[in-house]
């Protein structure tokens, strides 16, 4: 049986013999004589070239659309016998994700959950220390009462997908 240093002493060996190993094994001795630095240059055609770089600018901004300006919009909550209400429908994140609502008055929020994955089964209200599970096909309902005005976020179980609502002073107040 092999003693603790002879194991760390093979195992050294081993790991410095291949650190320090040839990274690259010549066939033969006329290849060891060619210099390994030279590239063959392949020519494209121009219009290949302009096409790539215009997909690639294309995809830029797409990317810059779809996280700067695509998916932002705001809806009012409905007030109805003192409850203000409104209705989310979860596919893909949240729609309406900015919720306009005045303070001081309860808030129901109705989330539909459309899509299947694991990240948007959990939908998290920080500020108001509820976390509701949104059951798949159907219609689950949270209720807060934003007593302030500012803004409270809301998130999926992993923080990837995200909504505001936003707490207007309310109307006693003007």
């Amino acid at each position: 049986m092999l003693s603790k240093p002879k194991i760390i002493s093979y195992s050294l060996g081993l790991i410095l013999g291949l650190a320090l190993a040839p990274m690259s094994v010549a066939e033969s001795p006329e290849e060891t004589a060619k210099p390994s630095n030279n590239f063959t240059r392949i020519e494209q055609p121009l219009p290949l070239k302009v096409g790539v770089t215009l997909g690639g600018l294309a995809l830029i901004g797409c990317e810059l659309w779809w996280f700067l300006f695509g998916k932002t919009k705001a809806k009012k909550a409905k007030a109805d016998s003192g409850i203000q209400e409104i209705d989310i429908t979860v596919d893909g994140g949240y729609e309406p994700d900015i919720i306009l609502v005045e303070a001081g008055q309860a808030l129901r929020v109705n989330f539909f959950r459309k899509d299947p994955s694991s990240c948007l089964e959990t939908v998290i209200f920080p500020d108001f220390h509820k976390a509701v599970d949104l059951q798949l096909e159907r219609t689950t309902s949270v209720e807060v009462t934003p007593e302030k005005p500012g803004k409270y976020i809301f998130h999926c179980g992993m923080n990837m997908f995200r909504g505001v609502v936003e707490v207007k002073g309310d109307r006693a107040e003007h």
